[in-house]
């Protein structure tokens, strides 16, 4: 059960981490480019990049959360496990820690390796390939836009993809032309896994809109279903980190 916890709060990256990305390795515009799409879907694209803060959006180069998280499976344990959360991220720099009464963990990657408090026993794909990195992302060479799937009809958004193959579909509020959920997949040794993610409420810091309160769904096949609430309680944008936290979890 731990790991399993610790496996949903590391996938919760995907909704925040839009900030794991530095202007040099950006493309110059502001808006998102594709290789394989219709005029709508990138015009759409192009609504919703803006939504989230345009030109601030993608610029953006560090983003420090800091909140609380409830847990739950109830195929795994009949009660919500209350905890706490803190991520920093910084181009492909990153720290996360997580504390529970179960277990606290703690992981940090400085751009080449990756630091530990704990083995998990569980791969997930990179931080910067599902969800809202990718939209962030979109203005990069090889990421591709498109139309969303066939079984999403009704619904208003579109897919993108990564270079390597990731990708995750994004829904998108007709109102506010904010992302208002998403839907990544994945395989890992033969077993495929997904994760959905419901925004409830975002928060508008230095012009850049963040997810702020969210519930997200991790479906881990025949291991079992975990549902996660997160609350964000501090979001710092662009504020200035210091190297050393990226290098070690003491």
């Amino acid at each position: 059960m731990r790991s399993l916890i610790l496996t949903v709060f590391i996938a919760s990256y995907f909704v925040v981490s839009t900030a794991a990305q530095s202007g040099a390795t950006l493309g110059t515009s502001s808006k998102p480019a594709t290789s394989a799409t219709d005029k709508a879907t990138l015009d759409l694209a192009n609504k919703v990049y803006a939504a989230h803060g345009g030109e601030k959006f993608r610029a953006m180069k560090t983003l420090v959360v800091r909140g609380s998280v409830d847990v739950n499976s109830p195929s795994l344990f009949n009660q919500a496990i209350a905890g706490g959360f803190s991520m920093a991220f910084a181009g492909e720099k990153y720290r996360v820690e997580l504390s529970t009464p179960v277990q606290s963990f703690k992981q940090a990657f400085d751009g080449q390796q990756t630091y530990t408090s704990a083995q998990i026993g569980f791969a997930l794909p990179p931080l910067n390939r599902l969800g809202m990195p990718l939209l962030q992302r979109l203005s990069n060479e090889g990421y591709v836009l498109s139309k969303l799937p066939a079984a999403s009809k009704g619904k208003t958004g579109f897919r993108i993809t990564a270079p390597d193959g990731f990708y995750t579909d994004f829904y998108i509020d007709d109102k506010t032309n904010q992302v208002k959920g998403f839907e990544s997949q994945y395989d890992f040794n033969g077993r495929s896994f997904t994760t959905s993610v419901e925004i409830d409420k975002c928060r508008v810091v230095d012009g850049v809109v963040i997810p702020e309160k969210y519930s997200q769904r991790f479906d881990l096949g025949q291991l079992g279903v975990i549902y996660a609430n997160f609350k964000s309680k501090d979001i710092l944008v662009n504020t200035e980190l210091a190297d050393d936290v990226f290098t070690s979890v003491k």
